[in-house]
């Protein structure tokens, strides 16, 4: 009987597959660009970008070596094409790591700086598992920055998502820590949330907004509704690989209770961009087995209401991952013109060359083509 039902699970992944094709443009390297390579010495990760406001310069900030130190930070100026050399960068970047997270945040008088974050810098109780988060301003569009300083929060990784709420008027963070006081469990995880109101400069001590205990939640994603209604908080769960989400109806003041996401996004970590005819694009790591693209990097496009529906929405494969689902992490930025530039971490390829950060580029209209063909 239990060989039966295994079975009969297994045909039904394989139907419901199917019944899904994927737009696969892993293999087309002409819209793919290396923005660093690895070599057999060093491992490229964790890579985040931003989009200036000229609509074309990008900047991304990322580590050497898996949950490094920072440092790393390249520019391009023709949206993601090519890519600048190493940018100079204060020397103590170096003394914090993990997952540097670049964010464009405006305070309340309309002044917008670009913040880097970084994970796990000096001063934390439980290193290096929750370290204390580090931040860095530009006030000149990334040309020069300010040394790294502590902002009271302990966490495992920087702020995953920052989303402004109240007509501007704050800024809700959130991100995952170790649970307070739990020795059984080293690697346990929460989702917390902070805010500020002065533009992402200082933020208010962590309230904790899911604790699923054994379950270990961690990486959210905050998605607001077209209307701006509601706020969806996607998320990983790193026991029994369980992404879930939540949703918000008073601007992350409460939280509903968490559901699982459909198999279409199932998945981690979750990075999303509204397209000019509101459909939302969410590239992440795929850790679904109902595809056949499970552990590469790969993106959902559908409307907000579609991620309740496990039938609707396009399924693309971005790029192929030669070292198992050791990928995702990505940056996500929408040009003017249309085109998606999704930044991620990768063993590009086979042979001794450890990940590299790499870039790829689409459109909807091209995706539309090919699923039609």
């Amino acid at each position: 009987m239990k060989l039966r039902l295994i079975l009969l699970a297994f045909l039904c992944k394989a139907s419901f597959a199917a019944a899904r094709p994927v737009v696969d443009l892993s293999a087309d390297v002409e819209r793919q660009t290396v923005v660093e390579a690895g070599t057999p010495e060093i491992y490229q990760g964790h890579p985040t970008t931003v989009l200036l406001p000229d609509g074309r310069s990008l900047l991304a900030v990322w580590t050497p070596g898996h949950g490094g130190p920072c440092g790393p930070m390249k520019r391009s100026e023709d949206g993601g094409r090519t890519w600048s050399p190493l940018l100079p960068v204060p020397e103590d970047w170096k003394t914090v790591r993990n997952c540097p997270a670049i964010y464009p945040l405006k305070d309340p008088q309309g002044k917008t700086r670009l913040i880097v974050f970084a994970g796990q810098g000096p001063g934390g109780s439980r290193q290096p598992d929750n370290g204390m988060m580090h931040q860095s301003f530009s006030e000149d569009g990334g040309k020069t920055w300010s040394p790294m300083k502590p902002n009271g929060l302990e966490c495992v990784m920087p702020f995953c998502t920052i989303s402004p709420v109240e007509g501007g008027k704050k800024l809700i963070g959130l991100t995952n820590i170790r649970r307070t006081g739990d020795t059984e469990d080293r690697f346990s995880n929460i989702l917390t949330q902070s805010e500020s109101t002065d533009g992402g400069l200082t933020w208010s001590p962590w309230r904790v907004i899911l604790d699923l205990q054994p379950l270990r939640v961690c990486e959210p994603e905050v998605i607001p509704s077209p209307d701006g209604s509601q706020l969806l908080c996607l998320y990983r769960e790193n026991r029994k690989r369980e992404a879930g989400y939540m949703t918000s109806d008073d601007e992350g003041r409460t939280w509903s209770s968490p559901r699982r996401l459909p198999q279409a996004l199932v998945g981690d970590r979750h990075k999303a961009r509204y397209a000019t005819d509101g459909r939302l694009v969410i590239c992440f790591r795929d850790k679904s087995a109902a595809f056949g693209t499970m552990n590469h990097f790969v993106a959902w496009v559908g409307r907000f209401g579609d991620i309740h529906h496990e039938e609707k929405g396009i399924r693309v494969k971005l790029l192929h991952s030669h070292a198992g689902g050791d990928c995702g992490y990505p940056g996500l930025e929408l040009l003017p013109d249309g085109t998606f530039v999704a930044t991620t971490y990768i063993k590009y390829r086979p042979g001794p060359e450890k990940h590299s950060i790499v870039s790829t580029r689409f459109r909807l209209d091209d995706l539309e083509k090919r699923q039609s063909q």
